[in-house]
């Protein structure tokens, strides 16, 4: 199949007035947005950016929700030749205190000429800059009020994007991504998924994170394909709504990470979904985190009996400083898994293969490639890596950009041409001459019962000895003793074990939801992570 690259911004000159973006309203209502509409708004922005004094090559921070804003005033900033930055608003924090310590870092690194924001937004945000010596906020339907469309977009500027990285590992750090690389990852994606204008797509994930801001958004725009676009807290309230919007309006492409289908399962039963049809179900990428097959066997279970193929499940991978998506899983392929026995024991699922453009190696400690089925760390190049970080990039991630080589800090093997990603480097530790990583542990506690997003193990060194902590979010009496024995057989007698509980909303996350490992592993060596400590010891 033949599918053509395009611009980033070649669906402001062919806005179509009866494709376009569908916002979530209340109850089940969808607020529709035709591409001639929001091309009209991408060019008042693009005028009212410049008529503010940005130009060429100036960060244009977005801090808004989804919706016909943020569209206008991420493509905007493309079209007045300036640099978007996609900021998460507050609604993103589980713990309001932390917004103001998260957001004033990425504003000090990003240094916005100009700062878009949403009403909601608008207060928090001021607060936080306060005293960088930023311009004040301002919001957008009172941007472009009454401001002339610019005839055509400006030329484009170096950089297509600043891109933050989740930070689940540290600070989080602002990636520059060439307009060159953004338009190469974006075609990519477009081949990959053999998408058309006539395949519509659904997203419920955040805009501030690059799966839902370059997955979701900006594919769906670019491609001029009808989207249908929820908040987060849509999907969390009902996942139910999601599963019929997919149904009702033919939906052939969606994204999100493993704990998505893990709550669906969660929170739908199947006499819910009588009379669904998930037959126009192309792609459910499927990526940020670990997959687990125990996940996607229950997703086939739930759904097809409503005509959902289990082969559009696309298990991918990708990072912030790829511009996103590195290996993805073909059209119509089927996932599979490995099993892995020996020091990385375990199930693990193949993210696909290398997407046009990308180069992906695994290579030990060495720096030297291993052979398939060894696991080592993940390295990427090729057209469509980030150019450089944008202010202080030191981290405790371990992820390095350096010589069009990007170091992922993550662990995993490469097996008949599929990548299988195993862990974060910076999240293992060596035990017996052999690495344990977090993620594997966590994945045997889902395993036993415990769900996603109420764990987190944390692995390091305190006072020169081998530790585990397992944190548990408001757990039920029978998960400590699920987690001793995972730890211990794991990690052996000479290591200490800890079990934390923490109250709900306790575990440190990113702002996409991912555990903050290593800001945790830092609160407990300083003494500083909350909740209830104990030795952990079988119930």
């Amino acid at each position: 199949m033949s599918i053509p690259d395009r611009a980033l911004l070649d669906w402001v000159e062919e806005a179509s007035e009866e494709r376009g973006l569908h916002f979530a309203g209340p109850g089940d209502s969808w607020d529709f947005h035709s591409y001639a509409d929001l091309a009209d708004k991408v060019l008042r922005t693009a005028e009212a950016l410049r008529a503010a004094g940005a130009r060429e090559g100036d960060v244009v921070a977005v801090v808004q929700r989804c919706s016909p804003g943020f569209v206008a005033t991420f493509f905007g900033a493309i079209a007045a030749g300036c640099t978007p930055c996609s900021i998460a608003p507050p609604f993103a924090f589980q713990r309001g205190g932390e917004y103001a310590e998260h957001a004033r870092a990425l504003f000090d690194t990003a240094q916005p000429r100009v700062i878009v924001c949403d009403e909601e937004s608008e207060n928090s945000v001021r607060t936080v800059t306060e005293g960088l010596d930023l311009p004040e906020p301002v919001v957008f339907d009172a941007f472009i009020a009454e401001v002339e469309p610019a005839q055509k977009p400006y030329p484009p500027a170096e950089f297509a994007l600043l891109q933050f990285t989740s930070g689940s590992s540290g600070r989080s750090r602002g990636v520059l991504v060439g307009h060159e690389a953004l338009t190469n990852d974006v075609n990519a994606m477009h081949r990959w998924l053999e998408w058309l204008p006539e395949y519509s797509g659904a997203s419920w994930l955040p805009v501030h994170h690059d799966m839902g801001l370059i997955g979701c958004m900006v594919n769906f725009v670019t491609m001029s394909c009808d989207g249908w676009m929820m908040q987060p807290e849509d999907f969390i309230r009902s996942p139910l709504r999601y599963l019929r919007c997919i149904s009702d309006n033919k939906v052939g492409l969606t994204a999100m990470p493993n704990f998505g289908l893990a709550y669906i399962l969660h929170r739908v039963k199947p006499a819910q979904l009588e009379g669904l049809d998930f037959s126009s179900f192309r792609s459910l990428i499927l990526g940020a985190e670990r997959i687990d097959p125990q996940v996607l066997e229950g997703f086939e279970a739930l759904l097809g009996p409503h005509g959902f193929d289990r082969r559009a499940l696309l298990p991918a991978y990708g990072g912030a400083e790829a511009t996103l998506a590195v290996t993805g899983l073909p059209i119509g392929e089927g996932w599979s898994e490995v099993t892995l026995e020996g020091d990385q024991a375990g199930r693990f699922v193949g993210c696909g293969r290398p997407l046009r453009g990308v180069q992906v190696t695994v290579v030990d400690d060495e720096g030297v490639e291993v052979a398939d089925r060894v696991v080592g760390e993940v390295l990427v190049s090729g057209n469509t890596l980030g150019t450089r970080y944008q202010g202080v990039a030191g981290t405790a991630s371990g992820t390095v950009l350096d010589g069009g080589v990007l170091h992922t800090g993550d662990a995993g093997f490469l097996h008949e041409g599929q990548l299988y990603v195993v862990g974060r480097l910076g999240d293992g530790l060596k035990v017996r001459g052999k690495m344990v990583f977090a993620e594997s542990l966590e994945a045997k506690l889902h395993e036993l019962g415990i769900p996603q997003r109420r764990v987190a193990v944390l692995l390091g060194h305190r006072e020169d000895r081998a530790t585990g902590v397992v944190v548990l979010e408001k757990p039920d009496p029978q998960w400590q003793a699920a987690a001793h024995a995972v730890l211990s057989e794991a990690l052996g007698a000479e290591a200490d074990l800890l079990a934390v509980e923490v109250p709900r909303g306790g575990l440190a996350v990113t702002s996409s939801g991912k555990p903050r490992r290593r800001v945790m592993w830092a609160a407990l060596a300083a003494g500083e992570l909350g909740g209830d400590i104990r030795s952990l010891t079988p119930a």
